[in-house]
């Protein structure tokens, strides 16, 4: 047999922690006759350039700190581009919030395509007003949601009750064009 235990190397590799132990203390000569940097089972810390100083934190915020997790959501919503999906999705959520609570409870938005926003009005004379003010409606969106969310307002009233009763309709409006 060629074991080391029969060969007479009994006291030098008695039990498996020994033997550990030498595999280690060779693993490190060879590493220091090829020049690393040799530690005890830890990296060595980077030696600092000749008159660079260490930074210590202090008291003033630092990029080291722990972060706020809507910071970090924020930041990693800007480096993947889903930006302007979130502020979509912002106008929706905070509608009540960004145009207040009376236009809030006369209108909804109902869609947002191409940058342009659908607002569905309870009546013709509310969807007048939010003509008037479409403006201002648009500068609210746009601070609290940012600038290229929403370029445009679509505004609608209610729908005009349909007057098609029964199998035989003539084309057109005829006389009840009083809606629109």
């Amino acid at each position: 047999m060629d074991d080391d235990t029969t060969s007479g190397n009994t006291d030098e590799y008695s039990s498996g922690h020994e033997l550990a132990r030498r595999a280690l203390e060779d693993a490190r000569a060879k590493a220091k006759a090829e020049g690393k940097a040799v530690g005890h089972g830890r990296s060595s810390a980077p030696t600092p350039r000749r008159g660079a100083r260490r930074r210590w934190s202090g008291a003033r915020p630092d990029g080291r700190d722990p972060q706020s997790f809507g910071t970090v959501a924020g930041a990693l919503a800007r480096s993947r581009g889903w930006q302007p999906k979130l502020g979509e999705g912002q106008v929706f959520a905070a509608w009540d919030r960004i145009v207040g609570e009376d236009i809030a409870a006369h209108a909804q938005p109902t869609d947002l395509r191409d940058r342009v926003l659908s607002v569905s009005a309870e009546s013709t004379a509310w969807a007048t007003q939010l003509r008037l003010v479409q403006r201002d409606i648009l500068a609210k969106i746009a601070a609290a949601v940012g600038r290229d969310v929403v370029v445009s307002l679509r505004i609608t009233g209610p729908r005009a009750p349909s007057w098609r009763k029964g199998m035989r309709t003539v084309p057109g409006r005829g006389p009840r064009d009083t809606y629109g």
